[in-house]
């Protein structure tokens, strides 16, 4: 729909998984801790996003992997943090009632080692202030000898099944980049339950010290984020984004945005919410200056909201 004046400020707000978000930008798991840390900063606005997602979380407390866990590559970082979180129980009755649910909406990440702690978990966030519950399936299975839920697809169904009895709350389910076929993966997990995909996880990757002939990280590998990883991110939502809008699902893109550019390539590929994470060390400011920039790409290209410009790729075969 074309604007009747370049004076029309283009809408923002997005429809996502039945949830309604003031802006389309989501701060991403493990990037703001358990939504006070960022808050500090001089300039910041809750209302510049549409929600966070709030620190993995399993069952139980976990103390996480042996520091080095996070470390800056070229155009990106590696992280293995190892989930060090305080439990999903003590995040509902601690934190959460400490944050400001009136200024924008909260997430939980739910990680586990079995289908029946994921859904433990879910249990115990559905009776919770957060809108919706982010599922990681990039977490080993311990009785599948340490195979991950997200490089099976029907792990990672099973997963989404055990949780979808225990909560109201919207599920949304993050893919990871390293299985072989992340489509058949959103095909199984949406129809086991899932009412949003997240897309894409980080890629597998490691660092080396050469003096020391031995791995910068502890954990030996971590997760890669940041720009280096926008073209695979890209290239991910476009194959998912083919599955899932048979069945009307919505995607939250990501993986290296730090720019509005970015935000509007993933929208163009089919972003129906823009995922921020590792931008956010890069500029901790970041979320105001990509929604003025992308009010104005709307203004420029006639388009009323932003959900105007989701899925508008066009490619030579049509």
């Amino acid at each position: 729909m074309a604007y009747s004046s370049d004076s029309v400020t283009p809408n923002l707000s997005i429809q996502f998984a039945g949830l309604h978000l003031q802006t389309p930008l989501v701060l991403l798991s493990g990037c703001v801790g358990f939504g006070e840390e960022y808050t500090r900063i001089e300039g910041w606005d809750n209302l510049d996003i549409g929600a966070v997602i709030l620190k993995g979380t399993t069952l139980e407390p976990r103390m996480g992997n042996a520091p080095h866990r996070v470390y800056e590559t070229p155009s990106g970082m590696l992280n293995a943090i190892g989930l060090q979180n305080p439990g999903a129980r003590y995040v509902v009755d601690h934190i959460l009632p400490q944050l400001p649910h009136k200024e924008t909406q909260f997430w939980a990440n739910a990680n586990g080692t079995s289908p029946e702690e994921y859904a433990e978990v879910a249990r115990i966030f559905d009776d919770s202030p957060v809108t919706a519950i982010e599922i990681n399936i990039s977490c080993p299975n311990v009785k599948e000898g340490g195979v991950h839920f997200g490089n099976n697809p029907v792990m990672a169904a099973r997963v989404v099944e055990a949780m979808r009895p225990m909560t109201k709350k919207p599920l949304i389910t993050k893919l990871s980049p390293n299985t072989a076929d992340i489509a058949e993966t959103a095909r199984m997990v949406i129809e086991a339950g899932t009412d949003g995909l997240s897309v894409i996880n980080t890629l597998v990757g490691m660092a080396v010290d050469i003096e020391q002939r031995s791995p910068v990280i502890a954990n030996i590998s971590g997760g890669l984020s940041g720009p280096a990883i926008k073209p695979v991110a890209l290239w991910k939502i476009h194959q998912t984004r083919a599955v899932a809008a048979k069945h009307s699902i919505p995607i939250l893109g990501q993986g290296g945005i730090t720019s509005a550019k970015d935000a509007i390539e993933f929208a163009i590929v089919g972003s129906d919410a823009i995922g921020l994470g590792t931008g956010l060390f890069y500029d901790p400011l970041l979320c105001h200056k990509l929604l003025e920039e992308m009010r104005d790409y709307l203004r420029r290209h006639t388009m009323n909201s932003y959900s105007d410009l989701v899925g508008t790729l066009v490619t030579s075969a049509e």
